[in-house]
């Protein structure tokens, strides 16, 4: 049997990183793919607005964009190497107010359970358009190897007890419908299924959100304007996959990306359906025919058509959608 190798921890951040401000945070400003992959953004998710950005008095680490809402949201991230002090979490705060970030990421070697309680509470009492992180970085090296940095997530969203409030408020109040009630149940099984699959496979290019009570469920696919949508229609009894271009220009993406049909069907190895709609959105499609989204027994199925669709949607889209003017 071969030999294996043993993990080291390297105790002290500053062998690698002397100073947090002039070397950790422009490093990791350089590195972020590997924080955006840990907090589940993807490897493109996060992308870097500045560094040192002043808020009033003082001058907040890093501030990010997330790519993979279609409002690119704002993404604060502070770094503190240590533990995690009163000065650095009330800044944190004060920062996230003066840029209305909707993502907040604190970084620091050890967090105090305090600050665990309070980043928690903040997640329970906010909606899903806001989130707040917690990650302990480390070191770690095998043998004698190149010493790697390691992020561990101790605090982040708890989604699926934001959708039960949601729900639980939502019938309260006399909204969700027999209906909207299976809408929910089936994106967040849907949900379950993306998550699963990405897991199995190694990849995070579809991102699930939160379930709601409607007839479709989104995911980002790198830039704002496209997205990619699942959608399903008991009445008419089908499900369909497509890549939704937004605003203003969405015609002209539409015929920019008509003129590539040949080479993306061909690589999809199926025919899509490319009707040109009214208005400012427009919409590339691949419908399934004699599905029924009430009946439960048949979701497995349905869910796996989904994922496989829009998994091949993002690869021939995602590059192309990136390069539209």
């Amino acid at each position: 049997m071969s030999t294996l190798g043993q993990f080291k921890r390297v105790r002290n951040v500053r062998t690698i990183w002397p100073n947090e401000a002039r070397d950790f945070t422009p490093w990791l400003a350089a590195n972020i793919a590997l924080l955006s992959e840990t907090l589940g953004f993807g490897e493109e998710g996060l992308q870097i607005q500045d560094t040192e950005v002043p808020v009033g008095a003082y001058f907040a680490d890093i501030v990010a964009t997330d790519k993979t809402q279609t409002n690119e949201a704002t993404v604060l991230i502070e770094n503190q190497y240590g533990r995690s002090d009163h000065d650095h979490f009330g800044k944190l705060l004060t920062y996230a107010s003066g840029l209305k970030a909707a993502t907040v990421v604190l970084i620091c070697e050890t967090l105090r359970e305090e600050h665990r309680t309070a980043l928690t509470w903040l997640n329970s009492i906010t909606d899903d358009s806001h989130s707040f992180f917690a990650v302990e970085l480390e070191l770690w090296r095998i043998d004698d190897s190149p010493i790697a940095p390691k992020f561990n997530v101790v605090v982040e969203p708890d989604d699926w007890a934001r959708m039960a409030d949601t729900v639980k408020r939502a019938e309260a109040r006399g909204d969700l419908t027999d209906l909207k009630k299976l809408y929910v149940q089936y994106w967040g099984a849907f949900r379950d299924y993306v998550n699963a699959r990405n897991e199995d496979e190694l990849q995070t290019s579809l991102r699930p959100r939160k379930p709601l009570p409607q007839q479709w469920t989104g995911f980002a696919i790198g830039r704002s304007g496209p997205e990619l949508n699942a959608g399903i229609n008991s009445l008419n009894h089908w499900i369909k996959v497509e890549l939704t271009l937004n605003g203003p220009n969405a015609s002209d993406w539409r015929t920019t990306l008509l003129e590539q049909r040949a080479e993306i069907e061909g690589s999809l190895g199926y025919k899509l359906e490319w009707e040109e709609l009214k208005g400012t959105q427009q919409a590339i499609r691949l419908h399934l025919p004699n599905q029924d989204p009430t009946r439960q027994d048949e979701w497995p199925a349905q869910h796996a058509w989904l994922y496989e669709k829009l998994s091949d949607l993002y690869r021939v889209f995602h590059q192309r959608v990136k390069e539209l003017s």
